[in-house]
């Protein structure tokens, strides 16, 4: 079986493939932009994308949308995580975060698959919001976020560390789970 990830990040790709592998599915990287509507969750996004892609894509596929919510800032920048990172950065959050004594915050990632129906799956990570950036791996707010149990930051971590733990790992692993369950 062949399911393709619609994203453009390889890096997704690379770690998704690390859990279907064993079911013997092969998961492949599809370009292909789509609308991420502006929504309060996850899940709303998430569902929008796959119903629009699913009159473009041939065969089974899945998206993700993910976003960091910050207790201080009452959830934000949550679903607008990607625009966030790209208009004030890092930096930006940690100005919005001066003098805040609330630091928690969680990752969540929300995975829509398509197979001619739709099907989610979510992960979560709690954590709190570095005072500065920390480590160079990872991407986006990774410098920032260092997860409940760990004193390293997301970006201070391996790959294969923070797969095994990170929001969208987690929704892999309930999605690789419920595909072998429903591969028979």
């Amino acid at each position: 079986m062949r399911i393709a990830f619609v994203t453009s990040n390889p890096g997704k790709v690379e770690e998704a493939r690390k859990y279907f592998k064993p079911l013997g599915v092969e998961v492949y990287q599809l370009r292909l932009p789509y609308p991420e509507i502006q929504a309060d969750t996850l899940e709303e996004v998430a569902e929008y994308g796959a119903k629009w892609l699913s009159e473009r894509v041939d065969g089974p596929f899945f998206l993700d949308d993910s976003g960091l919510f910050i207790d201080h800032l009452k959830g934000f920048p949550g679903v607008y995580s990607a625009y966030v990172y790209k208009t004030l950065g890092i930096d930006g959050i940690l100005k919005l975060m001066e003098g805040a004594g609330n630091r928690g915050a969680h990752f969540r990632s929300v995975i829509a698959y398509w197979d001619g129906e739709l099907h989610l799956f979510t992960g979560r990570v709690d954590g709190e919001i570095t005072l500065e950036p920390r480590g160079s791996g990872g991407f986006g707010f990774d410098p920032v976020f260092k997860p409940v149990g760990f004193n390293r930051t997301f970006a201070e971590m391996t790959t294969e560390e923070k797969n095994r733990i990170s929001h969208r790992g987690l929704a892999l692993k309930a999605f690789a789970t419920w595909l072998k369950e429903n591969l028979k």
